[in-house]
């Protein structure tokens, strides 16, 4: 039984580790983990909405690691090419700012170096550092700073 206990606990690790690092990869579909809830306040009087968010560890662990991510360019500005810009897992009409998904399924992008972007309609991948904004549940709780388009 003494030897079955440190078996389990390399296997678990090794697990974990796989899942993490396949995680990096295929990030939208780790961060859509998350579940978000509409509450209404009662106390307040006027029933205002607050968000609530349950959070896995899978999506904490990536905190500060390189990630790559697949999906849309939602400009900020009227340029056409951007530093900063929202990028979104589903194309512009679909996106969290046109009603028709979360917040989840959006991340506040910052490129290095400052480094701009052309806006496209056709999906692009970009790879940078994981930043996690719990409190931000009806804002954007997910950004990647030091961006950098993956060709």
């Amino acid at each position: 039984m003494s030897k079955i206990i440190p078996v389990f606990l390399l296997l678990s690790f090794l697990f974990l580790e796989s899942s993490i690092a396949q995680t990096k990869k295929n990030v939208w579909s780790t961060l859509a983990m998350m579940k978000y809830e509409r509450q209404y306040a009662q106390s307040d009087g006027i029933g205002a909405q607050a968000g609530k968010g349950r959070f896995l560890p899978l999506i904490e662990a990536l905190v500060g690691e390189e990630i790559e991510v697949k999906g849309y360019i939602i400009p900020l500005t009227g340029q056409k090419a951007q530093n900063h810009f929202m990028f979104s897992a589903y194309p512009f009409a679909s996106c969290f700012f046109c009603g028709k998904a979360g917040p989840e399924s959006v991340i506040e992008v910052f490129m290095k170096d400052n480094k701009k972007v052309e806006y496209s309609e056709k999906s692009i991948t970009i790879k940078g550092k994981f930043k996690f904004l719990p409190n931000k549940l009806d804002d954007i709780m997910y950004q990647l700073e030091f961006g950098e388009l993956v060709e």
